[in-house]
């Protein structure tokens, strides 16, 4: 079996990212299912950056625990990565930047490579160290160079012939002086055996193909990291079906625009991270009165305020779920994987189209960027679901908002005789005129609104995701991007004995109650993995269960690693244990 890890670590400027980027094609060109994290600084140059590529032979879930192979462009890179080799794994560094310590020398399989001096002197061009690099690791590594070579040829084609062949021969240089080391680890990959022509996505590139498949025809947006690439990414491919982008002044008028073409009848989105989503509380509270449909994708990243615009978090489930004033019945959903990213748009869309209301949607820095192979999507596997529209007999004495058993009614477009209303931020009686001093007015709205929003429940009780032992003694339960670490821990902890299950429900509000009470019914303990500091989806929950949660943080800017869980999880069984033997010594 194959699983080997890779993490390229340097200085932003050194083509740390692209270096990562070309070692994940390749790999998965060659036949191997590929999963990454990258982590990069805040600044447009400096700062440290790395890209970690995971490659196997079976389905992935993580990124991965240990390295087995670090390339570090510095000293900075070694200083910060060294530690995260397992014991035997393999270091590949620059001799021209720095020398390891012998400690290190005796714990890991050494290849020091002057990667500056070969571009400098043998290329001529000291910013093609990285493309050295590149051939480096696919003479030590038996990497197929034509992939490189291939990949090269494409990023570099529109830049010119002269500039395709200087990174094609700081490729061979680096092969030539790799084949030229003495091999001393037993890392060879070769050809995987993945035949099927798959794609290579990020989780923003899949969540904006999945928004096309929706129907998608306007996307309005602010440039914010970690989603400006949504807005690229559909800047180049909604104007060939009819659709455009449209880059606004700021986030309150790109979900203003999202609300006036949903208004015409037209499907828009917008995405951004938690500063731009608190600007668009207020107009998110208008999309809830006037009970109009709206995507809003939130890409999380570390806060309060500008935080750490290049790290990520789980933190804004507070903000999704209350941020507003006035009770606010609209539907979080949460992301959780690369594939998914696309399916998961596309069920916001026909939730906030069927029952007319906004739909908040949780990704964040690492699964944003995050990239793996996954199936070509099928959109026919979510039947697209449109909102409900007046008939002829309903137009005749037309009202926008009347009350229904349901509490959906039917929404008209302009232009639609006799269907004209007006969409405000005031209360409204059931035609759409003001009423906001009408005391009962008001309670039957809100409860029309809330209806249909305790109806979302049902839709959240199917779109959850059980594995492990099915009537565990340690529950899990998890939401977002965390689920394939998860479950990738999951399994370890069953392969070591250990009576584990977890449920990851992808919406979040309002909470898949009934599932969630089944899973837990009889479990021991149950922890709650969340890339916060306060526990917050624990929070949400205790709010409906009287189960003393067990809550297992991070807030580092990093993803959890599969290890860390099951940590947690022998933690969580030893104590369950000692507890149960001092109840027997009791009773004796």
């Amino acid at each position: 079996m194959t699983d080997c890890v890779f993490r390229v670590g340097g200085e932003g400027g050194e083509g740390v990212i692209s270096t990562g980027e070309l070692l994940t094609m390749a790999l998965a060109r060659s036949g191997y299912e590929i999963y990454t994290f990258r982590t990069y600084p805040a600044e447009i140059k400096g700062g440290h950056a790395n890209y970690q590529v995971r490659a196997s032979d079976r389905l992935l879930l993580s990124q991965g625990d240990q390295l087995d192979v670090l390339v570090a462009f510095n000293e900075e890179a070694y200083q910060k990565h060294i530690r995260d080799l397992r014991s035997g794994g393999v270091f590949v560094y620059d001799t021209d930047s720095f020398a390891p310590s012998s400690a290190d020398s005796d714990s890991a399989i050494l290849y020091g490579i002057p990667l500056t001096s070969l571009a400098t002197e043998k290329v001529g061009v000291k910013l093609t160290k990285n493309i050295v690099a590149l051939g480096v690791l696919s003479a030590l590594f038996d990497i197929p160079r034509e992939k490189f070579e291939e990949l090269l040829k494409e990023r570099f084609g529109r830049k010119g012939e002269a500039v395709v062949q200087k990174n094609l021969q700081a490729l061979r240089v680096g092969f030539d002086y790799g084949k030229g080391e003495q091999k001393r680890d037993a890392i060879r990959l070769g050809l995987g055996p993945r035949q099927a022509k798959e794609l290579i996505l990020s989780g923003n590139e899949s969540l904006a193909l999945g928004a096309i498949a929706s129907g998608l025809k306007l996307y309005f947006g602010y440039p914010i990291t970690p989603a400006t690439d949504i807005m690229e990414f559909l800047a180049k491919e909604l104007p060939k079906i009819g659709g455009f982008v449209v880059q606004t002044e700021d986030e309150i008028s790109a979900i203003g625009g999202v609300l006036g073409a949903s208004f015409a009848g037209t499907k828009a989105m917008t995405a951004t991270s938690g500063p731009g989503f608190s600007l668009m509380t207020e107009m998110l509270g208008l999309a809830e009165m006037s009970e109009t449909p709206a995507v809003i994708i939130d890409v999380q990243r570390v806060g309060p305020s500008t935080g750490m615009p290049t790290k990520t978090e789980q933190a804004d489930l507070y903000s999704a779920v209350y941020g507003g004033h006035g009770s606010c019945p609209r539907v979080v959903m949460a992301l959780t994987s690369v594939e998914d990213c696309f399916y998961g748009i596309m069920r916001a869309f026909n939730i906030a189209e069927q029952f007319q209301m906004p739909v908040v949607v949780l990704s964040d820095q690492y699964l944003g960027h995050r990239k793996a192979t996954v199936p070509k999507p099928d959109p026919s596997q979510v039947p697209i679901i449109t909102r409900r529209m007046p008939t002829p007999e309903e137009l005749h004495a037309y009202k926008r908002y009347r009350l229904t058993p349901e509490g959906i009614s039917p929404m008209s477009v302009p232009g639609m005789e006799g269907g004209y209303y007006v969409a405000e931020g005031l209360e409204h009686d059931e035609i759409g005129y003001p009423a906001a001093s009408n005391h009962e007015n008001h309670l039957h709205m809100t409860r029309k609104r809330y209806t249909k929003f305790h109806a979302v429940e049902a839709i959240a009780n199917d779109l959850v995701r059980q594995y492990g032992v099915e009537h565990p003694e340690i529950g899990i339960v998890s939401w977002g991007s965390t689920e394939g670490v998860v479950r990738e821990a999951v399994q370890i902890a069953v392969d070591k004995g250990y009576s584990v299950g977890a449920l990851h429900p992808k919406i979040l509000y309002p909470q898949p109650l009934a599932r969630l009470r089944q899973f837990m019914e009889g479990t021991k303990a149950v922890i709650i993995p969340e890339l916060n500091f306060t526990g917050q989806f624990a929070t949400l929950l205790r709010k409906r269960f009287t189960i003393d949660f067990v809550q297992l943080n991070k807030t580092t800017g990093l993803p959890f690693s599969p290890q860390e869980i099951v940590n947690k999880i022998e933690e969580v069984a030893n104590d369950a244990a000692r507890r149960g033997a001092r109840t027997h010594a009791a009773k004796l």
